[in-house]
């Protein structure tokens, strides 16, 4: 999530504010919160965190981002946000506010940005996994592995749409663009 939110202060550098979006039942709620305030301090961007656990919770979110004026959204690590990855992607354009997400889907429904792990690289290794155990090892004997690549996405209709110029060295970054 810092990443993130220092991908949106790049992408929107005279945001002054930006806001977050956590789901408070999520275990790591706080901690998620504590670090993106302490990587706001770094940054020089007043952060409010705004909390949604349900779809319904969203419209007080959108009504509070615009009180706000907050020049970005990041959208938090958590599973309950991916099944929401389409509707959040038309709420953010709809009320013109430049979104980072976690995955891919989030950008490819029409969302601004997305920053995090590789699903397709995710699957690959649970693949290996399983392949493994088939082949006779143990569960208890295998690495616990994560998975190292990243992805950046960027759609730039969304950009056009928002008014938003992508800086070149974040463009130049990305591993995909969605025109």
């Amino acid at each position: 999530m810092p990443k993130r939110l220092e991908l949106a202060h790049e992408l929107v550098p005279t945001a002054t504010i930006i806001a977050a979006l956590v789901n408070p039942t999520h275990p790591n709620a706080e901690t998620i919160a504590r670090d993106l305030q302490a990587a706001a301090r770094i940054l020089g961007v007043q952060l409010h965190v705004l909390h949604a656990s349900t779809e319904r919770d969203l419209d007080t979110v959108f009504a509070t981002l615009a009180q706000l004026r907050a020049g970005a959204l990041v959208i938090g690590t958590d599973a309950i946000f991916n099944g929401w990855a389409e509707q959040l992607a038309a709420l953010t354009v709809h009320h013109a506010v430049p979104t980072i997400f976690q995955r891919r889907a989030f950008a490819a429904a029409g969302g601004l940005m997305s920053y995090g792990g590789s699903t397709e690289e995710s699957y690959r290794q649970a693949g290996v996994y399983t392949g493994r155990i088939l082949k006779g090892e143990k569960p208890d004997d295998l690495p616990v592995v994560q998975s190292t690549k990243v992805e950046l996405i960027i759609n730039l209709k969304t950009a056009r749409a928002l008014g938003l110029t992508i800086p070149l060295p974040l463009l130049g970054r990305a591993d995909e663009v969605i025109e």
